[in-house]
Protein backbone atom coordinates (compact mmCIF):
# COMPACT_ATOMS: atom_id res chain seq x y z
CA UNK A 1 0.00 0.00 0.00
CA UNK A 2 1.39 3.32 -1.07
CA UNK A 3 0.00 6.05 1.25
CA UNK A 4 0.64 8.63 -1.48
CA UNK A 5 -2.27 7.11 -3.45
CA UNK A 6 -4.69 8.02 -0.65
CA UNK A 7 -6.74 11.22 -0.89
CA UNK A 8 -6.56 12.31 2.74
CA UNK A 9 -9.18 15.03 2.24
CA UNK A 10 -11.59 12.32 1.10
CA UNK A 11 -10.68 10.29 4.20
CA UNK A 12 -11.44 13.29 6.42
CA UNK A 13 -14.78 14.02 4.72
CA UNK A 14 -15.73 10.33 4.77
CA UNK A 15 -14.93 10.13 8.49
CA UNK A 16 -16.99 13.24 9.17
CA UNK A 17 -19.87 11.75 7.13
CA UNK A 18 -20.01 8.68 9.38
CA UNK A 19 -19.96 10.89 12.47
CA UNK A 20 -22.80 13.03 11.10
CA UNK A 21 -24.76 9.95 10.01
CA UNK A 22 -24.48 8.64 13.57
CA UNK A 23 -26.00 11.85 14.87
CA UNK A 24 -28.95 11.46 12.54
CA UNK A 25 -29.25 7.66 12.91
CA UNK A 26 -29.35 7.75 16.71
CA UNK A 27 -31.52 10.87 16.91
CA UNK A 28 -35.07 10.62 18.27
CA UNK A 29 -36.32 11.25 14.71
CA UNK A 30 -34.89 7.90 13.53
CA UNK A 31 -33.69 5.14 15.85
CA UNK A 32 -32.67 7.01 19.02
CA UNK A 33 -35.71 6.12 21.09
CA UNK A 34 -35.66 2.45 20.03
CA UNK A 35 -31.88 2.29 20.63
CA UNK A 36 -32.31 3.74 24.13
CA UNK A 37 -35.09 1.26 24.89
CA UNK A 38 -33.02 -1.72 23.65
CA UNK A 39 -30.12 -0.56 25.86
CA UNK A 40 -32.36 0.23 28.81
CA UNK A 41 -31.11 3.82 28.84
CA UNK A 42 -33.06 6.86 30.01
CA UNK A 43 -32.68 10.51 29.03
CA UNK A 44 -30.98 11.03 32.40
CA UNK A 45 -28.48 8.25 31.61
CA UNK A 46 -27.66 9.91 28.29
CA UNK A 47 -27.30 13.35 29.88
CA UNK A 48 -25.09 11.86 32.61
CA UNK A 49 -22.52 10.58 30.10
CA UNK A 50 -19.26 12.40 29.40
CA UNK A 51 -20.25 14.01 26.08
CA UNK A 52 -16.74 15.27 25.30
CA UNK A 53 -15.27 11.81 25.74
CA UNK A 54 -18.07 10.05 23.86
CA UNK A 55 -18.23 12.41 20.87
CA UNK A 56 -14.49 12.96 20.78
CA UNK A 57 -13.69 9.25 20.61
CA UNK A 58 -16.58 8.60 18.22
CA UNK A 59 -15.09 11.19 15.86
CA UNK A 60 -11.56 9.76 16.13
CA UNK A 61 -12.81 6.21 15.57
CA UNK A 62 -14.85 7.36 12.54
CA UNK A 63 -11.64 8.80 11.08
CA UNK A 64 -9.78 5.54 11.79
CA UNK A 65 -12.53 3.55 10.05
CA UNK A 66 -12.38 5.89 7.07
CA UNK A 67 -8.59 5.71 6.83
CA UNK A 68 -8.70 1.92 7.05
CA UNK A 69 -11.25 1.71 4.24
CA UNK A 70 -9.23 4.23 2.24
CA UNK A 71 -6.15 2.01 2.55
CA UNK A 72 -8.08 -0.91 1.08
CA UNK A 73 -9.42 1.26 -1.72
CA UNK A 74 -6.07 2.85 -2.56
CA UNK A 75 -4.98 2.05 -6.11
CA UNK A 76 -1.36 1.04 -6.04
CA UNK A 77 0.46 1.45 -9.39
CA UNK A 78 2.38 -1.76 -8.64
CA UNK A 79 -0.90 -3.70 -8.65
CA UNK A 80 -1.55 -2.81 -12.30
CA UNK A 81 -0.41 -5.19 -15.01
CA UNK A 82 -0.21 -3.66 -18.49
CA UNK A 83 -2.49 -0.69 -18.99
CA UNK A 84 -4.42 0.06 -15.88
CA UNK A 85 -6.88 2.80 -15.14
CA UNK A 86 -7.70 3.71 -11.58
CA UNK A 87 -9.93 0.94 -10.35
CA UNK A 88 -11.60 2.68 -7.44
CA UNK A 89 -14.65 4.74 -8.31
CA UNK A 90 -17.93 5.53 -6.56
CA UNK A 91 -19.42 2.14 -7.46
CA UNK A 92 -16.47 0.08 -6.22
CA UNK A 93 -16.11 2.32 -3.16
CA UNK A 94 -19.76 1.76 -2.23
CA UNK A 95 -19.50 -1.99 -2.82
CA UNK A 96 -16.30 -2.23 -0.78
CA UNK A 97 -17.98 -0.24 2.00
CA UNK A 98 -20.93 -2.63 1.86
CA UNK A 99 -18.65 -5.66 2.08
CA UNK A 100 -16.72 -4.14 5.00
CA UNK A 101 -20.07 -3.28 6.57
CA UNK A 102 -21.16 -6.92 6.37
CA UNK A 103 -18.05 -7.89 8.40
CA UNK A 104 -18.80 -5.22 10.97
CA UNK A 105 -22.52 -6.08 11.06
CA UNK A 106 -21.66 -9.74 11.64
CA UNK A 107 -19.23 -8.85 14.44
CA UNK A 108 -21.84 -6.68 16.14
CA UNK A 109 -24.39 -9.48 15.78
CA UNK A 110 -22.10 -12.11 17.33
CA UNK A 111 -21.27 -9.94 20.33
CA UNK A 112 -24.93 -8.94 20.73
CA UNK A 113 -26.06 -12.57 20.65
CA UNK A 114 -23.73 -13.44 23.53
CA UNK A 115 -24.88 -10.32 25.38
CA UNK A 116 -28.45 -11.60 24.81
CA UNK A 117 -29.47 -8.44 22.97
CA UNK A 118 -32.47 -8.31 20.66
CA UNK A 119 -32.60 -8.49 16.88
CA UNK A 120 -33.75 -4.85 16.95
CA UNK A 121 -30.52 -3.90 18.75
CA UNK A 122 -28.47 -5.80 16.17
CA UNK A 123 -30.22 -4.15 13.22
CA UNK A 124 -30.05 -0.64 14.67
CA UNK A 125 -26.32 -0.80 15.44
CA UNK A 126 -25.31 -3.08 12.57
CA UNK A 127 -27.40 -1.05 10.15
CA UNK A 128 -25.65 2.14 11.17
CA UNK A 129 -22.19 0.65 10.61
CA UNK A 130 -23.22 -0.88 7.28
CA UNK A 131 -24.64 2.39 5.94
CA UNK A 132 -21.74 4.44 7.37
CA UNK A 133 -19.14 2.26 5.63
CA UNK A 134 -21.06 2.38 2.35
CA UNK A 135 -21.22 6.18 2.59
CA UNK A 136 -17.51 6.39 3.42
CA UNK A 137 -16.66 4.08 0.50
CA UNK A 138 -18.76 6.16 -1.89
CA UNK A 139 -17.06 9.38 -0.80
CA UNK A 140 -13.59 7.87 -1.06
CA UNK A 141 -14.46 6.35 -4.43
CA UNK A 142 -15.97 9.44 -5.97
CA UNK A 143 -13.18 11.71 -4.74
CA UNK A 144 -10.34 10.07 -6.69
Amino acid sequence: MDPSTINWWAILVAGISAFVLGGVWYSPALFGKAWMKENKLTEEDIKGGNASKIYGWAFVISLIMSANLGMFLGDSPEACIGECAQRTDVTWGTIAGFLAGIWAFAAIAIVALFEQKSAKYIFINGGYVLIALMLMGAIIGIWR
